[in-house]
């Protein structure tokens, strides 16, 4: 099966196994729309999924010294601080599938869902092994994947767009054992693209009221996407079945506005959009999609050209932490502790001064404070002004990286996100490259070489805590098998994306009553040689399985 990946609003706009040791209505008129779509099908590139062997599991060896390559402690403008960095391991896992723009999920049984391309992945044995579990209700192409579990209902959604047409959204309550679905859930077409869902909890007013009414959802579901006029959202009061109000949220598409980030709703039932944007701001509403708000912040730092999606998490008392990478690089953050009413003036940096490149910024947050983000990123400093993939002086922009930028892929929690001086810890996850060189970060301006196009990672990774606390992450992994253990890989070597995930084994939990995380598929601390520590690790994994 192949992917023609959709991003429409890119096309027309006007701006320009890892490494580690073994042990994430509006209408047009007929004329434009086929135009658009012709444009838009002669533009996009084909992806092949490939095979691969038996997933495997890998642990990240814990670094415990402030000064090591991997690990950096940093405060609000991303210098150091002379402070001890938190202890964490991740474990390292293989989908065994492609996975471009992925999603992750975990129900409350344990069982993680990796959505990308058509099918969604599930493992129940902590990444031991992954199957696919869709049947014929499912969708049976792609051309936009999205995922999402309800973290209320255990529901999991499984929704791919159908070309520009329509989407198919399906789900299931029994932990993909079975599937309901509904291939043309998506409200007024054509030109739907870039789609997103989420749920949260009902409010009072608005679409609220209805909702509360509504014996068939107890949570509100709204779906999200973009057409030439802008974001347009709805909302369901059947759990996803269907999307009967809702309509245009934010601005023109030509201006990359109608491009947007992931859904996130506040236990206060505060919904967030966030719009691909030079000024960072956000979409709210209070009241489950009837009414619709804008902030904007970030006008110190701004956001680059060309730009990927900005992110929000909120916390369980709906603190909101909306998270971008700025014009300079660097991930930065904004603040709000009146439910998107108010941002912080100025914007705080979240990845060290010393990684010069970042991309693809996803976060979650648990209590107040308490936060984590991911992200792709490059400590390649000393190739910054030299001569990029266009022949001017790059300036970290990974759109134009040079040949020998290497991308890896970042973790940084915060343990006291809200305070005036927020700390920061960031660890390097991957040991060999995700991405070496470009990627491509506007889809109609990707370059080609021997290896295929740099558009392989497509938009966006993710991140996501269980009901512990635990962090996962979900990535396509653009440099595996030779290039992975090569000593010089070239930016042709890595054009894969394999879908791969990082959860936590140990470390800090992001909800402060559970305190430390200790590993769902480890023993006690026993001093094992590396085989038969897993074989170990993965029988104590079944045995919980089975209890």
């Amino acid at each position: 099966m192949e992917k023609v990946d959709a991003e429409l609003i890119d096309d027309v706009s006007s701006e320009s196994s890892k490494g580690a040791p073994m042990f994430g209505s509006f209408s047009q008129k007929t004329a434009l729309s086929v135009g658009l779509v012709f444009l838009l099908l002669s533009s996009t590139l084909l992806y092949t999924i490939f095979s691969s062997d038996d997933a495997q599991l890998e642990e990240v060896t814990p670094t415990d010294t402030v000064d090591s390559p991997t690990v950096f402690v940093t405060d609000s403008l991303g210098l150091p601080v002379n402070e001890q960095p938190l202890e964490m391991d991740f474990i390292f896992s293989d989908v065994g599938e492609t996975g471009k723009e992925p999603s992750i999920g975990i129900t409350s049984t344990g069982c993680m869902f990796f959505i990308a391309m058509e099918k969604p992945m599930r493992s129940c044995d902590y990444g031991e092994s992954w199957e696919n579990t869709a049947d014929i209700t499912q969708a049976p192409f792609t051309s936009d994947p999205y995922g999402w579990v309800d973290p209320v209902t255990d529901r999991i959604f499984n929704i791919h767009m159908m070309g520009l047409a329509t989407t198919w959204i399906g789900w299931s309550d029994d932990d993909g054992e079975s599937w309901l679905g509904n291939p043309y859930d998506s409200g007024p077409i054509p030109l739907n693209d870039h789609i997103k869902l989420g749920s949260g909890p009902w409010t009072d007013s608005g679409y609220g009221g209805l909702g509360q009414l509504s014996p068939l959802y107890s949570e509100a579901v709204y779906f999200c996407y973009n057409k030439l006029a802008g974001i347009f959202c709805y909302t369901s009061y059947d759990g996803g079945a269907t999307f009967p109000t809702g309509g245009q949220i934010y601005g023109l598409a030509t201006s990359d506005g109608g491009l947007h980030g992931a859904i996130t709703t506040a236990p206060d039932g505060t919904v967030y959009v966030t719009p691909r944007v030079e000024v960072p701001a956000i979409i709210y509403s209070k009241d489950n999609g009837l009414t619709w708000d804008t902030r904007e912040m970030g006008q110190d730092v701004l956001t680059p050209n060309p730009r990927k999606n900005s992110e929000v998490a909120t916390d369980s008392e709906s603190n909101a932490y909306h998270v971008w990478t700025g014009a300079d690089q660097g991930i930065y953050m904004a603040r709000s502790t009146d439910s998107g009413d108010t941002w912080d003036s100025e914007s705080i940096r979240i990845s060290p001064a010393g990684i010069i490149s970042t991309t693809f910024p996803q976060t979650d947050a648990g209590d107040p404070g308490r936060i984590a983000i991911t992200y792709l990123g490059s400590e390649n400093v000393s190739l910054l002004n030299t001569t990029d993939i266009d022949g001017n002086n790059w300036n970290g922009n990974g759109h134009y990286a040079p040949g020998g930028v290497h991308y890896h892929l970042y973790v940084t929690y915060s343990l006291n996100a809200l305070d005036e001086f927020p700390t920061f810890h960031t660890r390097r996850l991957s040991n060999d490259p995700v991405q070496v060189g470009a990627m491509c970060l506007n889809s109609g301006d990707c370059r080609s070489d021997e290896g295929g196009s740099n558009r392989n990672l497509l938009d966006f990774n993710d991140l996501t805590i269980d009901h512990e606390g635990r962090v996962y992450i979900a990535f396509a992994d653009g440099c595996i098998d030779a290039c992975a253990s090569s000593e010089n890989p070239q930016p042709a070597d890595s054009r894969a994306g394999r879908g791969s995930v990082y959860f936590m084994a140990n470390g800090p939990s992001l909800f402060a009553d559970t305190q430390e995380m200790s590993s769902p598929a480890a023993p006690s601390d026993v001093e094992l040689p590396d085989k038969m520590s897993i074989a170990l690790k993965l029988e104590v994994a079944r045995e919980e399985i089975d209890e």
